[in-house]
């Protein structure tokens, strides 16, 4: 079958999936990787291997760029502490603590299973991908910071596993390593990927924010996705983390610069972008999957699936003990929760397909990979609302609350018109009476949003608790921010800004509630 036909065909597939799931309440990614594995075992249609070669250069760059442009710096800063530590030290414990349990049970997994072998399978399928479960987070009311937290874990332990992968794979096929040889390297690399996805971000963004040209402003986006990622694969870089923090940093700087229209463009261009590519990757890992040499393997595929659930569960779990004294900490149902949207995906396909053919165990290591990656995003994506709900994270929001949000994006969009509205008036490019009606629309619609806010805010104690705590929370981290920017500009000396942050960081220590 020609790749054209192929292509069309895989695009129907996802349009078709994509109808069925919003009537059927499944999520899109599991269904995907569910019919994928049907088309995969009736051979109706042939498609292109899930090779590094592709994920590399065409789906990852994309996925990766349009997840971390939508992401705020600030809400990464306010997390740094906990997403550092799940992203590098909490994934390399994972990887070990893996291996240590794979190795240990190696008699139970098959006679003569290498610790080396172990090794590079705690590698393979260390780093994380929850797209699927942030798909349903989006779905539900879940706290904010919790899906920053699954988005931004996952992003940059991508970057984290590839290179850990390529350093476990190296010293096991015996090239000379030590712990400081290993850790000055990861450096380099993670530390040279994100200077350089830095640099080509913003200079991006500094380009868009010189045009005001949709189309234009669309491609120089595209140009840093994928450069950030080529260039940062031809310096031998990581070009994972390069693309990561050139989305942010582009994001951040792009869109403050947009004209309305120019934004709500790129927007909608990145999501279909990311639409399109996530429906290319679930269906070919669904393709990718051999049902019959899965079955042959299935003992060691079930035990490997509950030693990294365990693993990272683990991992997880201490990470948020040692949060627990800091304005980051961790509810222990949020640890719960973070611990089951360890999802793995394409990324840990192509690492372990990527193994050399005399590797030893290879073909195990392969079923063994796709089996865990097949289970985590089948059994726990399916799983993820119950287990929100079970945890009593993602509550139904109240009716006041509901009718809140309508009323605040009705006044949001009103008073957005205006402002557009004033820059049309500025540009005389129509008389000014052929605008009256027009405003006095937008304003008649705004007062009455503001009105609903009013009366509901009025009317509902929870309401207004729950409103204020989230305006005296942004108001605070805004002061910490104004503090730091204060001492680099020389304003402040290093030991007043750390009095003045040792104040702050009180009143911002989270309470034992469900939105820290």
């Amino acid at each position: 079958m020609h790749f054209e036909v192929v292509f069309v065909l895989l695009f129907v597939v996802a349009t078709a999936v994509a109808i069925a799931t919003r009537r059927a309440r499944l999520p899109y990614t599991v269904a995907l990787v569910l019919t994928g594995l049907l088309l995969g075992a009736t051979e109706l249609i042939t498609p292109p291997p899930l090779t590094k070669e592709l994920l590399f250069t065409v789906l990852l760059p994309g996925l990766l760029f349009e997840a971390a442009f939508h992401l705020k710096p600030t809400d990464l800063f306010a997390n740094k502490i906990s997403l550092s530590a799940l992203a590098i030290p909490g994934m390399i414990a994972v990887v070990l603590l893996t291996a240590a349990l794979l190795g240990s049970l190696r008699m139970a997994l098959v006679p003569g299973f290498p610790f080396s072998a172990a090794l590079v399978f705690g590698a393979a399928v260390a780093a994380t991908d929850p797209i699927a479960v942030v798909a349903v987070f989006r779905n539900l009311t879940v706290p904010p910071r919790l899906l920053v937290l699954v988005e931004g874990e996952s992003l940059f332990n991508d970057g984290t596993g590839v290179v850990v992968f390529n350093l476990v794979l190296a010293s096991v096929a015996g090239a000379h390593f030590t712990l400081a040889g290993a850790t000055g390297e990861f450096l380099r690399v993670a530390g040279l990927g994100a200077v350089l996805g830095a640099a080509i971000g913003f200079t991006g963004a500094h380009l868009i924010r010189r045009v005001d040209e949709a189309v234009v402003e669309i491609t120089l986006t595209v140009v840093v996705a994928y450069g950030t990622f080529v260039f940062g694969e031809q310096l031998h870089v990581s070009g994972v983390i390069a693309t990561v923090v050139g989305g942010v940093v582009c994001g951040h700087y792009a869109r403050s610069g947009m004209a309305p229209g120019s934004r709500l463009a790129v927007n909608a261009f990145w999501d279909y972008v990311a639409f399109a590519l996530n429906s290319i990757v679930f269906l070919l890992i669904g393709f990718e999957v051999r049902p019959a040499a899965l079955l042959a393997s299935w003992k060691q595929i079930l035990l490997a699936w509950l030693v990294v659930l365990l693993a990272r569960t683990v991992v997880i779990f201490l990470s948020a003990a040692a949060l627990r004294g800091t304005r980051e900490r961790l509810p222990w149902s949020w640890a719960a929760m973070l611990s089951w949207s360890g999802l793995r995906g394409a990324l840990s396909m192509v690492l372990v397909l990527a193994l050399p053919a005399g590797f030893p165990f290879r073909e195990l290591l392969v079923n063994m990979t796709f089996g865990v990656v097949l289970l985590t995003i089948v059994v726990q994506g399916l799983t993820a609302a119950p287990m929100l709900r079970l945890l009593g994270i993602s509550l139904p929001a109240s009716e006041p609350a509901l009718r809140h949000r309508l009323a605040h994006g009705a006044a949001l969009a009103a008073r957005h018109g205006l402002a557009e509205l004033e820059n049309v008036r500025r540009e005389a490019s129509m008389s000014p009476e052929l605008l009256v009606g027009l405003e006095q629309d937008l304003r008649q619609r705004m007062g009455a949003a503001e009105r609903t806010q009013a009366e509901l805010e009025g009317r509902s104690a929870p309401l207004r608790e729950e409103l204020l705590d989230e305006a005296n929370r942004r108001v605070l981290l805004a002061q910490r921010e104004a503090l730091s920017a204060a001492r680099r500009e020389g304003i402040l000396e290093a030991a007043s800004e750390q009095q003045l942050l040792i104040a702050l960081d009180a009143t911002l220590i989270v309470k034992p509630r469900e939105d820290p």
